[in-house]
Order: structure tokens, then sequence, then C-alpha cells
């Protein structure tokens, strides 16, 4: 997958927008390593999106388990 920058973006920006979460923006730093020192971007810039498998945990107690 990729994502094309708009003016302003910045990494923690568009792993918010793409994942969801901000803390996420280090899998896309590791995926674009020619862009590590950008931090805003212009527009058109064209970044790879990786794949991110959320890790399930089965032995969690039940308040902390989704509904």
């Amino acid at each position: 997958m990729t994502y094309r920058t708009i003016q302003g973006d910045t990494w923690d920006g568009i792993a918010y927008k793409l994942y969801g979460d901000e803390t996420a923006m280090s899998n896309l730093l590791a995926a674009n390593s020619s862009y590590v020192e950008t931090v805003v971007f212009g527009a058109g810039v064209l970044l790879k999106v990786p794949v991110v498998v959320e890790k399930v945990v089965s032995d969690l107690p039940p308040w902390k388990r989704e509904a």
C-alpha cells in the first residue's frame, strides 16, 4: 500500500490517519528510510505503508478484552 502526502503532513499525522495511532510512525519510518530526515512533507511524496498486524493476546483479563 502507498500514501501520497499532502502539504504539511508529518510522520505522526500520517500514522494517525492510516493506523489510528501516532506511535505507529516507527513503521512508516522503517519503510521509508530515504525520508527519515523529513519533518514536514510537501505535497505529492509517495510513501510506502507497511501492513501492521495487531498482536492479539488471548490471556488478557476479562476487563481488558473487547466486548
